[in-house]
């Protein structure tokens, strides 16, 4: 059986400072994955929390069991994965996950569930309704929701990617509430000026707009640069009218 987290008895106090990836419930497991491939590719340190409601849609989306005894294995074969759902899209190595810790959601004692943790900040993607209440009334009922409190007593950078529509009184409440505590609201909105011409491009858009708002440098999508550039493909010229 696999360990739930790393052996950090090398690595010395203040050495590594992760940003903490909550995964909730919500569809759109494919945004977690990117974000995911784009901090470990950014060289930074993951610590990883999958919600117990997120494992049935990661089963469904993508078929994948994520199990706490296996979940190295687990998590390199998501990776791996495209948003297309086709196996053996990106290059995920052991060494690319040599600085993801894993909690289970139940480990209301983890490391990250104290604020003398030393964490970058917390991004929550995909985040559902339910999470976003549970973050927004401080409920804490696992350890996803801990974490995120945790990160806004202790006024660290959170990002709340939320993924649902359409919006009810109730939850655009709650958005208000964790914005007014300091978090980022962070919509689950592809754009298409970036030129996309495949699923994932529109997934990286959305991950890339997360890594933003934690300031961690990425390539995954094209930025406006002021210049309209018709589309995706180049323009063709108009045949002439006979």
């Amino acid at each position: 059986m696999e360990p739930p987290h790393n052996d950090t008895s090398k690595q010395g106090p203040g050495r590594r400072r992760p940003w903490v990836v909550g995964i909730s419930g919500a569809s759109g497991t494919p945004y977690a994955a990117s974000v995911l491939r784009g901090l470990l590719a950014a060289g930074e340190a993951v610590d990883l929390i999958v919600s117990r409601a997120s494992r049935l849609t990661l089963l469904d989306e993508t078929g994948i069991a994520f199990r706490d005894a296996h979940w190295r294995a687990d998590l390199r074969e998501w990776l791996a994965r495209g948003a297309d759902g086709k196996p053996g899209t990106f290059p995920v190595t052991e060494a690319d996950l040599a600085e993801v810790r894993y909690w289970p959601a139940g480990d209301l004692a983890a490391g990250p569930s104290s604020g003398s943790y030393p964490v970058k900040g917390m991004l929550i993607v995909p985040a559902s309704t339910a999470c976003v209440a549970g973050v927004a009334l401080g409920l804490s009922k696992d350890l996803l929701q801990r974490v995120a409190s945790v990160t806004l007593k202790e006024r660290r950078r959170l990002v709340v990617a939320v993924r649902e529509t359409p919006l009810n009184g109730p939850t655009l409440k709650h958005l208000v509430t964790l914005d007014e505590a300091g978090a980022v609201v962070l919509p689950a909105s592809p754009a298409f000026y970036a030129g996309a011409t495949h699923i994932q491009d529109l997934v990286d858009f959305v991950a890339g707009r997360v890594l933003d708002a934690a300031e961690v440098p990425h390539g995954l999508y094209r930025r406006w640069e002021g210049e309209l550039r018709g589309g995706s493909r180049e323009v063709e010229e108009a045949p002439e009218a006979p």
